[in-house]
């Protein structure tokens, strides 16, 4: 079957092109204006007010020990299964991490936590931060740290390999 032609349609014939030297000697009545620029915020299809990561973790008894224990957070909701604790819901300030049990369905040796960061701020020192975590055990793997771009930081890993970063603005 052999392929149709568009119809064509009733298009105004298109104008010859100007060349380099006609376009640039044209009045600046006659040339035409970019459009204006949107704001930003006009533009932007999404405005976040906060973030919660949901982490699926090998053992749950040993991330929330770490979660909770060294780090700081407060337990908010617990899920159970058959009267097995398989999910958390924690918090710290206005920040909430959900914790939940590895069903294994995808294999027992699949790593957790490569490749990704979470980047948390904190109004209170990192300097303190850092040695709360310390001295309840925890390490740390860099800091605290200024970078030059205007922060001082903490980087840590917890049990499954998911590497958090905690930091305040340079004061």
């Amino acid at each position: 079957m052999a392929a149709r032609k568009p119809a064509k349609s009733a298009r105004a014939k298109k104008s010859p092109s100007r060349s380099a030297s006609s376009a640039s000697t044209a009045s600046p009545a006659s040339r035409t204006k970019p459009a204006p620029r949107k704001k930003a915020a006009a533009s932007q299809p999404l405005a976040l007010s906060e973030a919660s990561p949901s982490l699926t973790v090998g053992d749950l008894d040993a991330s929330l020990a770490f979660y909770r224990d060294v780090l700081g957070f407060v337990v908010e909701q617990t899920w159970d299964e058959g009267g097995k604790v398989v999910g958390v819901s924690l918090r710290a300030g206005n920040v909430a991490f959900w914790l939940g049990q590895d069903d294994w369905k995808k294999g027992r040796n699949r790593k957790k936590g490569e490749g990704f960061r979470i980047f948390c701020m904190t109004k209170g020192s990192v300097d303190d931060v850092a040695k709360r975590i310390q001295a309840k055990g925890g390490r740390l793997d860099q800091g605290p740290t200024d970078q030059d771009w205007g922060v001082r930081d903490i980087s840590l890993t917890d049990p499954d390999g998911f590497k958090i970063t905690i930091a305040n603005v340079k004061r």
